[in-house]
């Protein structure tokens, strides 16, 4: 059962009823809203108003989009948000734990720590892929999320969905699985074919990389309706604000442009492994599953540094576990991509082995 999962005080927490729970037509005098209108010119949202706090045509369009039941979805102010709420909801702070397969985006670890959540670390296998065994071995009765992202960021590998459910078997915790680039990926990668086999599943998704609207924060995340009620009850009243509202409606009006932009990257990204390839300097490009490469190189420090002399700027993930020498290009538009090979190529003969 999900519920002996989540904190004792979270199950019995009387969550606060905003104006807008209760009311959100007629003539709205019961928020202390400016009943005037804005300052600032009309946008087309009634900003003077406080959004609507269930998200109701969000969830809505989205789950037409995506053919998932509105109930199953939660929007927040980016899947960082997602991140932060669950391990408030399900992680006693000073007592649980989360459990995170390095190397992996940092910020599971981070929103752990804020809530003085204890994290556990299991490495992942030399090809990336998540070693089950250790996974399994590492979890602890007080264990109460998984967290993997696949695509990985950053090695740009995706999870085997088989290995997903198994872990799911034969653990009896959260997990959460990350798909930010999954719109990079195969569409048989995801793992929202498992959902409604396992309800302690959880799967989160972001605006900012295939949208192109990292700009408005916001992400959201599909789950087992018990999951997105306590989702509702912890979050702030009106985290997702209007204008990112008109914005999301505004992005359903565009989506030939959306389909077109992640093909665009993933014909760059084609481009970009093939010219990299033909350097020698280069000892190993990682396959990738998403809009950015990883890549093995000498001395990837100060190359990365040199580069950044140069105006153009990547990632250096050498401090992450097994990433020794590597480093991270997010694909960029085609005149981008040749600046930075270029770049490359001219810091080569700088920096020597």
């Amino acid at each position: 059962m999900i519920e002996t999962l989540v904190r004792k005080n979270i199950q019995s927490l009387k969550p606060y009823k905003c104006a807008r729970d209760i009311y959100d037509t007629g003539i709205l005098l019961d928020a202390n809203e400016n009943s005037f209108g804005s300052v600032v010119p009309h946008s087309g949202s009634e900003i003077n108003r406080y959004p609507d706090p269930h998200q109701a045509e969000m969830r809505k369009q989205l789950g037409e989009y995506i053919n998932v039941d509105p109930k199953n979805l939660f929007f927040g102010v980016g899947s960082d948000e997602v991140i932060d709420l669950l391990i408030r909801i399900f992680c006693d702070p000073g007592k649980d734990r989360i459990l995170i397969a390095e190397p992996t985006y940092g910020m599971y670890q981070v929103c752990a720590d804020i809530n003085n959540v204890a994290t556990d670390f299991v490495m992942l296998n030399d090809d990336f892929s998540i070693n089950v065994q250790e996974t399994l071995a590492s979890v602890t009765p007080d264990t109460k999320i998984i967290f993997f992202c696949s695509p990985n960021n950053p090695t740009a590998n995706v999870h085997a969905t088989e290995t997903i459910s198994e872990i799911l078997d034969k653990t009896n915790c959260i997990v959460a699985v990350d798909e930010a680039y999954i719109d990079f990926a195969d569409k048989d990668d995801s793992c929202l074919k498992l959902l409604n086999s396992y309800p302690k599943l959880v799967i989160m998704r972001t605006f900012s990389k295939a949208w192109g609207l990292a700009g408005i924060r916001l992400g959201y995340c599909i789950a087992n309706k018990i999951v997105i009620d306590y989702l509702f009850n912890v979050k702030a009243p009106y985290n997702v604000n209007s204008l990112t509202r008109e914005v999301f409606h505004a992005a359903f009006k565009n989506l030939d442009k959306k389909e077109q932009m992640v093909a665009a990257i993933i014909a760059e990204r084609e481009y970009l492994i093939n010219e990299l390839s033909k350097m020698p300097q280069i000892e190993k490009i990682f396959p990738t599953s998403t809009n950015y490469i990883l890549f093995k190189i000498f001395n990837a420090a100060a190359i990365q540094k040199k580069i950044a002399e140069k105006g153009i700027i990547i990632r250096d993930r050498s401090g992450q576990p097994k990433l020794m020498d590597c480093l991270r290009i997010t694909v960029g538009t085609r005149e981008e991509n040749n600046k930075f090979l270029l770049a490359l190529a001219e810091v080569l003969t700088e920096v020597k082995e």
